[in-house]
């Protein structure tokens, strides 16, 4: 390790410790004051880390720092709060309407490892490894038993992975392959469904097609494992489609979670807004104009209002708000809500005109 390595590690300190067994710390940066994970490891494989570090994968945490020295690799991650799938579980918080989504999710990831040149293979696909995100996204953790796919291999020389989770590949029957991570998703969706008997039925071809013990027998991509959940799930997709009048997130903000005290400060803000609206009044402007200002202000607030607090979700419809850090995702929020603004003020401009060109006429 050189001086300029040495010079950039010591400005993360050490203020927790989060696993100490396996020697992963909370770090701050003394000179940005930001939080970092901190790994150290002794089984690893450094290319893979430099191939995430420098072509991030969505749904990764960002690797800032990676040096090496005595047989050992240290990683400096960025910090993602939130919980994993595995406390989620235990402590019952999860919810079974959220388990197909979070299995889509990890799956897209997943693909997007097994698209690169060589795909890389996570080979520890569990519960502890994935993180649930604040904005309730996946992030999948922990790379040090992965590898990049090897055609030539005829079994595993290092034999990593987590027992119950790991594929029989893994213990030397064979070499590690894309499949190798499906047999994973198959024992983690196996989990997760152990108390939902109707997810369980309609999954159970697919679970079993997943945990093959022959990788020929098993969904040969993830693409082919997503297709099948997706014609699994087609039947409650289309129920919830025919049901939407009663699905909660149509409700606007303050009726979604159907408390009453945020129903009742809801109903406040939104009559206070009606009655600005209503009783708007701007010099000069009279008749058709001041009826087309009196909208574009009910619209300026209710669109923004909608924009805050992500009515359909439409917080995802802004790149910056899919990102983990959290000030891009509120920089996100905040264009989101000046591009409902600028509308609103090029719809009312738009009218406006339109009824002087009707007079004129």
């Amino acid at each position: 390790m050189d001086y300029s390595q040495r010079l950039s590690i010591s400005y993360y300190k050490t203020i927790a410790a989060l696993n100490e067994e396996h020697q992963v710390f909370l770090v701050q940066h003394l000179q940005t004051q930001k939080i970092y994970v901190k790994k150290v490891m002794d089984f690893y494989n450094k290319n893979i880390y430099l191939q995430l570090m420098n072509s991030p994968i969505p749904g990764t945490a960002n690797i800032v720092e990676l040096y090496e020295e005595n047989n050992r690799l240290t990683v400096i991650e960025e910090y993602i709060s939130g919980d994993s799938l595995e406390e989620l579980v235990s402590s019952g918080k999860l919810t079974q309407d959220k388990v197909f989504r979070y299995i889509l999710e990890l799956c897209d990831i997943v693909e997007h490892l097994h698209s690169l040149n060589p795909p890389v293979i996570h080979r520890d696909i569990k519960p502890s490894n994935i993180l649930i995100t604040k904005h309730d996204h996946v992030v999948l953790l922990d790379f040090n038993a992965a590898k990049f796919f090897e055609k030539q291999n005829d079994s595993d020389t290092v034999l990593l992975g987590t027992k119950g989770y790991a594929a029989p590949e893994q213990y030397g029957f064979g070499s590690s392959s894309i499949r190798t991570d499906i047999y994973s998703i198959g024992v983690l969706m196996d989990t997760l469904t152990s108390t939902d008997s109707d997810k369980r039925k309609k999954w159970s071809s697919i679970i079993i097609k997943c945990m093959q013990m022959n990788p020929e027998d098993r969904f040969q991509s993830i693409a082919e494992l997503k297709k099948n959940l997706m014609d699994a799930e087609q039947p409650t997709l289309k129920s919830t489609k025919k049901n939407r009048r009663l699905d909660s997130s149509f409700l606007p903000p303050g009726y979604r979670t159907r408390k009453p005290w945020k129903m009742i400060l809801a109903t406040l803000v939104y009559f206070f807004i009606i009655e600005l609206s209503l009783f708007l009044t701007v010099e000069n402007v009279s008749g058709a104009n001041l009826f087309i200002e009196r909208i574009a202000c009910f619209f300026l607030f209710i669109s923004n209002i909608f924009c805050l607090f992500n009515y359909r979700n439409i917080h995802q419809r802004m790149p910056l708000c899919r990102k983990n850090n959290p000030v891009l995702y509120i920089l996100g929020v905040a264009l989101l809500m000046v591009l409902a603004t600028l509308i609103t003020f090029l719809c009312m401009i738009f009218f406006e005109d339109l009824f002087a060109l009707l007079q004129l006429s």
